[in-house]
């Protein structure tokens, strides 16, 4: 069993709010409990409001819970002397790209964290330029960013956060500014940094096509994490996530509505290339 890299244990976050003179307190996440180990791909689902934005912003201990205890490789979050090693432990990855963008080139962008870590110039040298090839960006390292897409953006800000040698990134709504093509381009990036490098990822998204790709779905609700589970399990219950607000893969809807009228259709077609082979073997046996 690979170590444990996420742990909360009954979490909860609440935020003050004030109107006129009255302060509101706001509670947004309630007793979760989850644990995620090295190398996990975890996506993050529920509806807006729900809570996933500040369950991300946990783990990087930009907010710290007003209940329970949140730890990132066996440290918790609540102490101050463990807020250095925790932020290079996660990296964040946020919704706007311009956001995290500091610098008028590419490599400078990208050798900006490594430099404030204090990194000898020679290995930062060495970091820029493997991170930029890890995202496909090494052609763009004299570019200015400001004139880059938003998917090449996006893959700026990851390489970013490479070049700090993170354990986990976490996304926080990253693909939600971008066109399918740069969605892709990112989610490509994602996967084949957890596979090659064994980096976990945990994908903050209201995209449920991009919750397939992950090896493990969190849906949280109300402040809970009400499902937890592989996304074949999670997206055959179409009718719960119904009721929780959230669209499933239109592919597993079609194949929910076949299950219903009768057809014996297996739980894990999530793709349309899954469901032609299912198809393809079905004729072929006809």
């Amino acid at each position: 069993m690979k170590d444990i890299i996420v742990k909360a244990s009954n979490v909860e976050y609440t935020y003050n709010k004030r109107n006129n003179d009255n302060t509101f307190k706001t509670p947004v996440l309630r007793k979760v409990n989850a644990k995620i180990h090295e190398g996990e791909f975890v996506v993050v689902i529920g509806r807006n409001g729900s809570g996933k934005s500040t369950f991300a912003r946990l783990l990087n201990a930009i907010l710290v819970p007003t209940q329970g205890v949140l730890y990132i490789k066996g440290k918790k979050t609540s102490a101050e002397e463990n807020l250095w090693e925790i932020r290079q432990t996660v990296g964040m990855v946020f919704q706007n790209p311009d956001n995290q963008i500091v610098a008028t080139s590419v490599e400078e962008d990208v050798a900006f964290g490594p430099e404030n870590l204090g990194i000898p110039s020679e290995e930062i040298v060495k970091r820029v330029s493997e991170a930029l090839k890890n995202v496909g960006m090494e052609e763009q390292k004299k570019a200015s960013p400001h004139h880059l897409s938003g998917g090449q953006k996006q893959r700026v800000a990851i390489a970013g956060i490479l070049a700090m040698k993170p354990k986990c990134i976490v996304l926080d709504e990253a693909t939600s500014m971008l066109d399918p093509i740069g969605r892709k381009e990112v989610l490509k990036v994602l996967k084949e940094l957890n596979q090659k490098e064994n980096i976990t990822i945990i994908h903050i998204t209201h995209y449920m096509e991009e919750a397939v790709l992950a090896k493990r779905v969190l849906v949280i609700d109300n402040g809970e994490i009400v499902m937890d589970g592989k996304p074949n399990e999670i997206f055959s219950r179409v009718e719960e996530m119904k009721a929780l607000g959230l669209d499933v893969p239109q592919v597993a809807e079609l194949c929910h509505e076949l299950k219903k009228n009768g057809y014996n259709v297996p739980d894990n077609i999530l793709t349309v290339e899954e469901a032609v082979q299912w198809l393809a073997g079905k004729i072929a046996k006809a």
